[in-house]
């Protein structure tokens, strides 16, 4: 090196030190705050959707504003699927998807096709700490449609975390036992309809309550009334069995199963909601001692946000989980058992914007040690303290009242289902044990989940990929099983077989035969 080069070197050196020069990347840097904040809307599922989102002055926009130069814009989706997509399709229709969007798995090829979504691909290097954690190579393929990755699919819901739960306060008011078979679950749901099991000198119970919570793998009934149908082995939209393998529609058994839960209808023990209810409203019936047997999941019902109005309503209450009603030929089954993805797609017109780095910056943060604790559970010291296992818990916080399991706090931990895995700490923390405000009941939401997990389910991995029938072809099926129930339909064998003949003709025919293909070619059979 010369002189002159070692002056010159010495000069920027200098320059540099004293902040009138800087290098490439500060430029960069500098250029980027100078060009303001990049304004990212995130379109999200929360994770409880009764308690509101998160507040103006939440203190992640501003973190992620100064850390990252991103202004975040949030919008809750609906808390039913048919409504989130009824959402999602109509933004699309209108090109104003939001950034990075929420999106069920039944309606993404369509956005693909519709050319409403951008390739992740080159996302995934973007954040390598995210990807690691979240994004596997089952999860890719999940999402791989044409070729390329259209969204980041990461662990959803925990496998088996519903199940059939039942008031044995009510049980033991009336002197019965828990009810096994399909006679039992009968027998049971009339005496708490006529033998006022609350006690309260009202006409005002029933034995099961539900509400149509219908998707492409749950038609017709919908999940919550899986317990009933799977007596007679007909739990979802399909069956993978190799012996069976078809729509369920299809099979004798159907017509059994929804002449079953027709007659418990029809007799009055079944909450006669169920075809108003929404989800909110549904559960808002169990905690007011609206029927006394149902399809609930773990922290729906034993988490303390969502258990303290049924222990201030029923203080002497009691659930607990049982086996669904066993059929006549020994079948039995929750429901059906599948792994599950949330998925968040980035939409084109955002990847037009040049949006995509931010994105990626944005989800690699949330999965960083100070965005996953501050989504999942708050503010450390104010919300939360971790223990000697390193799992985040609420008891010896200065002010207990502000843990992240109060239903005051829960809109600040909207987000958590974005930086969630499932692991062990995060179990653990998710439904820590406490004591119930007014009964004074030891509850976990943990526990009531291990329960769940150890009674019997109907497995079907990989039926979310299934086809799907076109809208009206849905649309015969969903109305023709709820005209059959309520009688707008009288349910005879020979009105069924017409029935399922014009169902065949429309084209239900072809898609059952299109199914029974793609299970075959994708080795879906159990």
């Amino acid at each position: 090196m010369n002189k002159l080069t070692l002056k010159m070197a010495a000069t920027v050196l200098a320059l540099t030190s004293a902040g009138l020069l800087t290098s490439c990347g500060e430029k960069k840097e500098a250029a980027k705050k100078e060009e303001g904040p990049v304004k990212i809307s995130l379109w999200y599922g929360a994770a409880v959707t009764e308690a509101g989102a998160p507040p103006a002055d939440w203190n992640v926009y501003q973190i992620v504003k100064d850390k990252l130069n991103i202004d975040l814009e949030l919008t809750m989706l609906p808390s039913s699927e048919k409504d989130q997509v009824a959402k999602v399709n109509a933004a699309a229709a209108a090109n104003s998807l939001g950034d990075l969007v929420f999106i069920q798995d039944t309606n993404y090829t369509k956005l693909v096709d519709q050319g409403l979504l951008a390739p992740v691909d080159d996302m995934y290097d973007m954040m390598p700490n995210r990807t690691k954690l979240l994004y596997d190579a089952d999860s890719r393929k999940y999402t791989t449609y044409k070729g390329h990755s259209y969204a980041f699919a990461q662990p959803g819901s925990i496998q088996k975390n519903e199940g059939v739960l039942i008031r044995k306060d009510w049980l033991d008011k009336l002197g019965l036992q828990v009810p096994v078979t399909t006679d039992d679950f009968a027998a049971v749901m009339k005496a708490f309809t006529e033998q006022d099991p609350d006690g309260n000198g009202k006409n005002d119970t029933y034995g099961y309550g539900g509400y149509l919570e219908q998707s492409a793998t749950n038609e017709g009934l919908g999940r919550r009334f899986d317990p009933l149908m799977g007596a007679f082995g007909i739990a979802g939209t399909w069956s993978l069995e190799s012996n069976t393998l078809g729509l369920q529609v299809e099979r004798p058994e159907y017509f059994e199963a929804l002449s079953w839960v027709k007659s418990l209808n029809d007799s009055g023990y079944i909450d006669p909601n169920w075809l108003a209810y929404q989800k909110d409203d549904f559960r808002a019936a169990w905690k007011q001692g609206r029927f006394g047997i149902m399809r609930e999941q773990n922290a729906a019902f034993a988490a303390e946000s969502n258990y303290k109005a049924f222990d201030e309503n029923f203080p002497n209450g009691e659930w607990i989980v049982i086996d669904p009603p066993k059929g006549p030929n020994g079948k039995l089954s929750v429901g059906t058992n599948m792994v599950g993805y949330r998925m968040y797609a980035v939409s084109a017109k955002a990847a037009q914007e040049g949006k995509k780095e931010a994105i990626a910056r944005l989800l690699e943060w949330m999965s960083s040690d100070e965005g996953y604790y501050l989504l999942g559970w708050g503010v450390e010291g104010v919300n939360y303290i971790l223990d000697e296992n390193k799992v985040p818990v609420v008891k010896g916080l200065p002010d207990e009242s502000k843990g992240y399991s109060k239903p005051e706090i829960q809109p600040l931990t909207q987000l958590r289902n974005m930086v969630f895995y499932n692991g062990d700490a995060e179990l653990a923390s998710r439904y820590p044990t406490y004591t119930t405000a007014k009964s004074k009941k030891e509850m976990s939401a943990l526990k009531v989940l291990r329960e769940m997990q150890q009674h019997p389910w109907t497995p079907q991995s990989g039926v979310n990929g299934m086809p799907k029938p076109n809208a009206d072809v849905e649309r015969f099926l969903n109305q023709g099983i709820s005209e059959f129930m309520t009688g707008a339909r009288q349910l005879t064998k020979e009105n069924w077989d017409t029935w399922l003949s014009e169902f065949n003709k429309m084209g239900g025919k072809d898609w059952n035969d299109k199914g029974v293909e793609y299970a075959k070619s994708n080795n879906l059979l159990h």
